[in-house]
């Protein structure tokens, strides 16, 4: 039996850009139906994948599971509970060795945390957060038709999933080495601490590398799509350098944020090969992580690199297109409801 993991990030689309920005509010309630739709949606497979689920203390996974389709095998992950991001990879972690495809409700920062752990599974990511580059803004149900398609072998998974870019930063400060990963953009900030970790001020951005592009996007990847859009599964990535649009030659348009719209001046754009660094100087600042402050440094000298070693994401409209080429939606028997 095919097998689904899934992961519902709790935290996801609650941050204070709620509050200063547009962004809409994901509750868990609204968490709870879209996790149902993708349970129903699993459904659609003549014989349904077995699914377990991340647990959490909101109650999201025991309702899913409550809710689930009749006759679905479904259980919770066994697994600590610390309601944080190490819940998420601690769950990815477990559906590297167990799952066929993951499913996963969040954020751009959640996609990452899953992302980093799940190796070569296929990923689909659905849009629950604030920053929602990575994810895609699909119907929970569609979602799971899509993972249970890849995970029933209905499709060939290779066909149907691309590679996303991961982008990798070592940052050598006062205190040593520290390191981070990304999937769609790393920033720089001009500010000395975390703080609410959501990145609000474009005031506060020095620059960074995207591996994707376009103006369509959100935050850094909006800006550099402005300048020259680059695919999600496109070799490479793209090192910005930004200042006062009142100083530099050129400046752009973009949406920083959920409600957000500025202009940022472009001291630089500098198209990037993948394992091709590119090098920025701090002397005091943040490091973000798609849209979310992660490092605090001082005097150091960050190397961020984009690499080929991202997720492998599920292209959800490929894989159902897929499935009704190769007959799998079609039947020649009556459902015993219809008869």
């Amino acid at each position: 039996m095919a097998h689904v993991g899934l992961i519902v990030n709790p935290s996801a689309g609650r941050d204070i850009r709620r509050l200063t920005g547009g962004a809409s509010v994901v509750d868990n309630y609204a968490k709870r139906r879209v996790a149902e739709c993708v349970l129903d949606g699993l459904s659609l497979a003549v014989e349904s994948p077995s699914v377990a689920v991340m647990p959490d203390k909101t109650g999201i996974a025991s309702h899913a599971i409550a809710e689930a389709p009749t006759k679905m095998d479904i259980e919770p992950v066994e697994m600590p509970i610390t309601e944080s991001a190490a819940d998420t990879r601690r769950a990815a972690a477990h559906f590297r060795e167990s799952a066929d495809v993951v499913v996963v409700l969040g954020g751009d920062g959640t996609s990452r945390d899953a992302a980093l752990e799940l190796g070569d599974v296929p990923l689909v990511s659905v849009s629950t957060g604030t920053n929602n580059v990575v994810p895609t803004p699909v119907d929970g149900t569609v979602a799971g038709a899509a993972a249970a398609a890849v995970a029933n072998d209905a499709v060939d998974a290779d066909a149907v999933t691309y590679r996303h870019g991961r982008i990798d930063v070592r940052a050598d400060d006062v205190t040593g080495e520290k390191r981070l990963s990304g999937l769609a953009t790393i920033g720089i900030i001009d500010r000395p601490f975390i703080g609410t970790r959501a990145v609000i001020d474009p005031s506060e951005l020095l620059g960074g590398v995207v591996s994707r592009a376009h103006p369509a996007a959100i935050g850094l990847t909006s800006v550099a799509g402005c300048i020259e859009p680059l695919a999600p599964n496109a070799p490479g990535g793209a090192a910005l350098r930004l200042g006062d649009p009142t100083e530099t030659d050129r400046s752009v348009r973009a949406v920083l944020a959920p409600g957000m719209t500025t202009t940022v001046g472009i001291e630089a754009h500098e198209p990037l090969d993948w394992d091709e660094p590119a090098t920025f100087a701090v002397t005091d600042g943040v490091v973000s992580a798609d849209g979310e402050r992660e490092l605090e440094l001082t005097d150091a000298i960050v190397s961020i690199t984009p690499t080929a070693d991202g997720p492998r994401l599920v292209d959800v409209d490929t894989a159902l297109e897929a499935a009704a080429a190769a007959g799998s939606l079609v039947s020649s028997e009556t459902p015993i409801g219809d008869r």
